[in-house]
């Protein structure tokens, strides 16, 4: 059992390193960024499905919006968030994260929460 430990941390480590060293930018669109959060979170033994989609939902659409220089950006956050959570958060599985579903539907609800925060 403090094997499998071992081996789960040893992995998520060396994951990290070569993620650190590829070079790549740290921007990541949606979808990239939530299949990889929600593959790394299910991975804990003490995580549900419930608990990773919505920590991965509010880290990935939070990191979008982080630059955003909008006095609303707050609030189009939060209006995001609370769309991705009541409509998108049954497309993700156990097993499959459904990224490109989650993405179109987190989209989606970006459209309707930015037309409603720039509407007159």
């Amino acid at each position: 059992m403090e094997v499998r430990k071992l081996l789960r941390a040893l992995v998520v480590l060396v994951l990290c390193v070569v993620g650190m060293l590829s070079g790549k930018s740290t921007a990541t669109t949606f979808k990239d960024c939530y299949t990889k959060c929600f593959i790394f979170c299910m991975i804990e033994p003490s995580q549900t499905l419930c608990s990773c989609t919505t920590h991965c939902l509010k880290d990935c659409i939070f990191q979008e919006i982080q630059n955003d220089v909008h006095e609303d950006s707050d609030n189009l956050g939060f209006c995001k968030l609370g769309c991705a959570f009541s409509m998108c958060s049954a497309f993700s599985s156990k097993h499959k994260p459904n990224g490109e579903k989650v993405d179109g539907c987190v989209g989606s609800c970006s459209n309707k929460c930015t037309k409603s925060y720039t509407s007159p």
